[in-house]
């Protein structure tokens, strides 16, 4: 029998099925005659005339699930988005990275309103997909403010700087003068937990005498935790992480969350072609996520836990999660015909870090149960001036030059927690031996691991975009960029569209990138806890400017930089039906990655080398590389269908996206590290299986919706390929989790033209990811993948009542 393709099978789909695109099924908004601002300086650019590929997403897309968090919206409006729900993961569990093509979480630039959106002050250290990224948290953004978010599926360096590779998602704020809405929800999983609840709203006022808008949206809610552990069933009950046999101690979930955020976007004239705009947004999140269990003889301490917790413990990570950004500019039109804009951008993010429900050993019986361990903070400051302005330069229609300059400064700090939280007491009376130091489950920033760090940039560009013909138009960009820790790097991009009819155009681009390395990369260090087949080690996370890195071959970072090409279709074959097919090829070179775990026990010349630095009690060690290179490859399929009927109207919708990532080129182990070793390596499997195949190799969603004139009525089926995870030494552990299938249902009610009642399940049929093997589960304890693309929470059935004026 022949092999047929994942591609075959989607393009053999949708000409069956004659799909569409959007999960909102009852808008025209993200068909392909929309206007759009990203991926292009020219003012009336639609969807289908754009010479990259975009998206738009509805804020009737947002909410046409129960989920309340910006990112797993996103990631079921957008079969090219990756949004995985890791739990005991220490930070991760609570700011959890997105990933687009499958690339790095930090591999996509994120903007609001058009300006760069600072990055979270969390890098991702443990175990997850986008493991060592530093990327923006897009749970900071309240749902409630978008207008709608742009998705631009192609690399943009030389338009937006850094971190463009992958794409850029933009996020366009309400900003109309009249109009608001209020919504109550709430819900909770299947199994009986994960209880939530929502209130949101938002309202525009025009000023008098049409002196401008301001236009505010606010949001507050709670999230109560989900536990899906399993029971143990091992040989060693209550001993280190493993309670007594047949016991559910582990706390496998989402965490325990309370939110509040808020948003202002204005725009006011201060003359006939000048206006002041402001974007200011601020959010709160309380987030408590847990710990591997500890057993009530963990660590040799039966004794002192007898005393505090006779049945073992969980330990808590209380995250207090603060974000501020304030957008201030002026924008307008000179005499001559230039439009302008003038903007200073101020982003800043801290996480402050609490362990609760612990302990500290080498402190004995007098230890607190809890502890402040430090926090990461983040601030961008970014100046911008852009400049554009059509010019007839004898083509068929006036061309668009566009020009401008940036100047971004950054500063990223790691502060220490309180001297308890990292206390080593070792070698006091009473204190046992080899005792596990600070707090458990979490423990301190030592005051060596803090710091401050800073860098500025400095970015200049230009681009000139045009329609040479009525059937052809192209465009080429180019940016140049100067960073005061690394050097400078010079972008380019070129794009092109022909319409061979009004009914079928092809596309294509070619565009060079680059991605800087965070401060967080260049300079996190902690030690923390891994467990790897039921065995505790305690990681250490170095510094490539360290000692302790050096020791272990660490190299300066340095930028990775991109090639990309995409080539695609744009087809209207019947009136309503749209369909795009876009193919991609992005390489990377250079890419910065954390290492995989350098195992250091029994390595008697490392340790000896770390203890010459102070630095003992670590089993194994990291540090961020640039040892390797990458090829993704994929193709996005889009369409849509909007079917009028004589009282109603239904829309059929449809997306597949493809997508294969390689490591083309691992480098060769630094001496340094070598000389320790012949065992040593920066780029384990279990590191290459991540990047390669640890999530969906494709998806595709098919979704329906059939509006009356009181009801809405939705449904969407989305299919998550198969994932692989590596074990990081032994090939027979490694384990393909088979592709899963999941159904979203909805029901609206409208009574009159401000009311809406909603009724929804998530998961409707309440489908869970391919377990675990025995061997991959601790003994029965995890028995879903951290990988899975949809989580492991199950069936989530909501409600919500919205009034809209």
């Amino acid at each position: 029998m022949p092999r047929i393709s994942p591609l075959a099978l989607a393009l053999s789909s949708l000409l069956a099925a004659t799909p569409a695109l959007a999960q909102d099924a009852g808008k025209d908004a993200r068909t392909l005659d929309a206007l759009i601002v990203t991926g292009t300086r020219v003012a009336d650019r639609t969807v289908a005339e754009s010479q990259s590929p975009i998206d738009i997403i509805t804020p009737e897309t947002l909410e046409a699930t129960g989920t309340t968090e910006l990112a797993t919206a996103l990631a079921r409006a957008l079969p090219s988005l990756n949004f995985p729900r890791p739990a005991m993961a220490d930070g991760t569990s609570g700011v959890r990275p997105a990933q687009l093509r499958g690339l790095s979480p930090d591999q996509v630039l994120i903007l609001v309103n058009g300006k760069r959106r600072h990055i979270s002050a969390m890098v991702n250290v443990n175990g997850t997909i986008g493991r060592g990224s530093s990327a923006v948290d897009l749970n900071t953004i309240p749902v409630a403010a978008i207008e709608r978010v742009e998705v631009l599926r192609d690399g943009a360096s030389a338009q937006y700087g850094s971190d463009a590779i992958g794409g850029v998602v933009n996020i366009v704020l309400k900003g109309s003068g009249e109009g608001g809405s209020l919504a109550l929800g709430g819900g909770q999983y299947s199994e009986g937990d994960g209880k939530q609840w929502q209130l949101s709203g938002d309202a525009g006022v025009t000023l008098g005498g049409g002196a401008g808008t301001i236009h505010v949206a606010a949001q507050t809610g709670h999230q109560d935790m989900t536990n899906r552990s399993g029971a143990y069933t091992g040989t060693s009950p209550d001993t280190g992480n493993f309670p007594g046999v047949g016991e559910t101690a582990f706390k496998l979930g989402d965490p325990d969350v309370d939110q509040s955020a808020l948003s202002v976007n204005a725009d006011l004239k201060i003359g006939d072609n000048t206006s002041l705009y402001l974007t200011a947004m601020g959010s709160k999140r309380d987030i408590t996520s847990f710990a591997f269990y500890r057993s009530k003889n963990h660590n040799g301490q039966g004794a002192l836990l007898a005393q505090v917790y006779p049945d073992g413990y969980v330990p808590e990570i209380n995250q207090d999660a603060r974000d501020r950004s304030v957008v201030l500019g002026l924008k307008g039109v000179s005499a001559g015909g230039w439009n302008w804009d003038v903007s200073y951008n101020l982003g800043d993010n801290r996480l402050d870090f609490r362990t609760q429900h612990t302990i500290n050993y080498t402190l004995g019986a007098s230890s607190p149960r809890s502890f402040y361990d430090g926090a990461l903070h983040y601030k961008q400051q970014v100046v911008n001036a852009d400049f554009s302005k059509p010019l007839d330069i004898g083509l068929a229609y006036p061309a668009t030059f566009s020009f401008g300059a940036e100047y971004r400064q950054e500063a990223w700090e790691q502060i220490a927690g309180e001297p308890n939280s990292y206390y080593n007491g070792n070698g006091n009376p009473g204190i046992p031996p080899n005792s596990a130091v600070g707090a458990q489950g979490f423990a301190g920033f030592e005051p060596r691991h803090a710091g401050s760090y800073d860098r500025h940039s400095y970015a200049v560009y230009a681009g000139l975009e045009g329609d040479f013909t009525d059937k052809f138009s192209a465009g080429l960009a180019g940016r140049y960029e100067d960073y005061s820790d690394f050097g400078d790097q010079f972008s380019g991009k070129l794009s092109a569209r022909y319409a061979f009819t009004e009914a079928a155009a092809l596309r294509a681009t070619v565009a060079t990138g680059f991605r800087a390395p965070s401060l967080a990369q260049q300079h996190y260090q902690a030690v923390t806890t891994n467990i790897n087949s039921g065995v505790a080690y305690e990681t250490a996370t170095f510094p490539v400017a360290g000692a302790a890195a050096q020791v272990l071959g660490a190299e300066p970072l340095t930028a990775e930089t991109s090639l990309s090409y995409s080539l695609g279709l744009v087809l209207q074959p019947a009136e309503r039906v749209y369909v795009t097919v876009d193919a991609y090829q992005i390489d990377i070179d250079d890419r910065i990655v954390l290492s995989s775990n350098i195992p250091l026990s029994g390595n008697t010349a490392a340790l000896n080398a770390l203890a010459n630095l102070g630095i003992t009690n670590v089993t194994a060690a990291r540090y961020f590389n640039n040892a390797i290179d990458t090829r993704t490859q994929g193709i996005d399929v889009v369409g849509t269908w909007n079917v009028p009927l004589d009282a109603s109207s239904l829309n059929l919708t449809a997306s597949y996206n493809y997508n294969k990532t390689e490591v083309t080129r691992i480098a060769p182990n630094p001496a340094a590290l070598d000389a320790l070793g012949a065992n040593l390596e920066r780029m384990g499997r279990d590191e290459r299986g991540r990047i390669e195949e640890g999530f969906p190799r494709d998806k595709f969603a098919l979704t329906a919706g059939w509006n009356l004139q009181r009801w809405d009525f939705n449904a969407g089926a989305t299919r998550y390929g198969s994932f692989t995870g590596r074990h990081a030494t032994n090939p027979a552990q490694d384990q393909t989790y088979g592709a899963k299938w999941t159904l979203d249902l909805s029901a609206n009610f409208r009574p009159n033209d401000h009311w809406i009642v909603t009724l929804g399940a998530d998961n409707a049929l309440d489908e869970y990811p391919e377990q675990n093997t025995f061997a991959n589960s601790t003994f029965g304890l995890i028995p879903y993948s951290l990988y899975s693309p949809f989580g492991f929470n199950g069936r989530y059935v909501y409600g919500r009542v919205s009034y809209k004026w």
